[in-house]
């Protein structure tokens, strides 16, 4: 029970020598020449759909085979390790980011080297958390470096004054124009609140409580980006599995981002 309480505090589980060993045809696939320069990672939905490969048919078939493989490889991991959510879990898209972290010219609110927790601006989803799975294939035996900051509480805490309102109207206003995929909850708008304030605070990013870790080539991680405080630092070929579950079939749903939330703002948010 020990890892099912660190990782439902927000904390990055790491695991070691487990059976994922590139295949020889899909050493080619480690290239940035293998996305397409339009996407920002090549994803593998959760009806098997591939997008964001350029190359022929067998590229095509190695790239998704290589991503499936992982896909199962995640699902089986999380199913032996915290069995109580093998009945709720839904799998999400998976991603392949061969791109190298260090060189991304983004904004900052895209920019995934500042610390921040993960929310979807579009996408809704009323304390649903995002359970993540990542792998290091760097060929070169490269680390993935990020840093991972304080507990998601203590973020909380200390941005809590920032949040702007809530406007029930705007939220019926960017569900009526498609901006969101459905109506946008208190929850889902302080979510994204947090992740911006937490982006955009420079003096945050520098100064608030952090660690650096390194996962080193073949390593796995896992962790509830929602979250968890986390910054990409740098590393290059990484894969990423999404899956959601509701906060509901937790062990402790008290500790989810929802549970935490409603208890510091005393009310029910969604």
């Amino acid at each position: 029970m020990e890892a099912v309480k660190a990782l439902e505090i927000g904390q990055v589980l790491r695991y070691k020598n487990l059976p994922f060993k590139l295949l020889p045809e899909e050493i080619e696939l480690l290239t940035p020449d293998r996305i397409d320069p339009k996407v920002r990672n090549i994803s593998f939905n959760a009806e098997g759909l591939l997008k964001g490969v350029v190359g022929d048919r067998v590229i095509q078939q190695n790239a998704k085979r290589l991503i499936q493989r992982f896909r199962e490889l995640s699902v089986e991991l999380i199913r032996t390790s915290f069995p109580k959510y093998v009945d709720s879990l839904k799998v999400a898209p998976t991603s392949f980011r061969p791109n190298l972290v260090e060189t991304r010219i983004q904004s900052w609110r895209a920019d995934d080297r500042r610390l921040h927790v993960d929310a979807f601006p579009s996408r809704p989803n009323y304390g649903e958390r995002i359970l993540r799975v990542f792998i290091n294939l760097n060929p070169a035996g490269v680390s993935r470096v990020w840093r991972v900051g304080e507990p998601f509480e203590e973020i909380v805490q200390r941005f809590k004054s920032d949040i702007s309102p809530y406007s029930p109207l705007k939220a019926k206003i960017l569900n009526s124009l498609g901006i969101t995929k459905s109506y946008r909850s208190e929850y889902d708008h302080m979510m994204l609140n947090l992740h911006d304030l937490m982006k955009a605070d420079t003096s945050y990013q520098a100064s608030s409580a952090q660690k650096q870790v390194e996962f080193l080539p073949g390593e796995v991680w896992v962790c509830f980006s929602d979250q968890t405080a986390h910054a990409a630092m740098s590393g290059q070929f990484m894969m990423e599995q999404t899956l959601h579950l509701p906060a509901s079939a937790q062990y402790n749903p008290d500790m989810s981002p929802l549970g935490v939330l409603e208890k510091v703002m005393g009310r029910r948010l969604t």
